[in-house]
């Protein structure tokens, strides 16, 4: 068995959209619209084969990000870039582009080479090697 995909709820799907392609290299499929519902949402694809879908829907409530507080629940989107060097240089290029960085490149304690950013919704995104 593998993970198919995984969803979020975003309050601005196209802004979601932009930065997982800028910045991860996603292939978004077509948007798909419901009229009726007013739901729409993108198929984003990775190399590899792992999806995410991005869903937006007008009476959906927007959800209180704090990276500092932990709930239960899912935590974070890892994200592998194939090397301690490509880690480095995505984290800069967020940086300079404004994205929030919660923690700097690092080796962990259980030998993960990894940062953590925040996406545009404040979404944990932990790109790792």
């Amino acid at each position: 068995m593998k993970i198919e995909h995984l969803a979020l709820w975003v309050e601005n799907l196209e802004l979601m959209k932009t930065f997982y392609e800028r910045y991860f290299g996603a292939k978004p499929n077509h948007k798909y619209q419901n009229p009726l519902t007013h739901f729409e949402s993108y198929f984003l694809s990775f190399d590899g084969g792992s999806r995410i879908e991005l869903m937006r829907r007008p009476d959906v409530a927007q959800r209180q990000h704090d990276h500092l507080s932990q709930q239960q629940g899912f935590v974070h989107l890892a994200i592998s870039t194939g090397s301690e060097e490509k880690v480095n240089a995505l984290v800069e290029t967020l940086r300079a582009d404004g994205h929030k960085i919660v923690g700097n490149p690092r080796t962990t304690g259980d030998g993960y080479y990894e940062a953590v950013v925040l996406d545009p919704e404040g979404n944990l995104i932990e790109v790792t090697v």
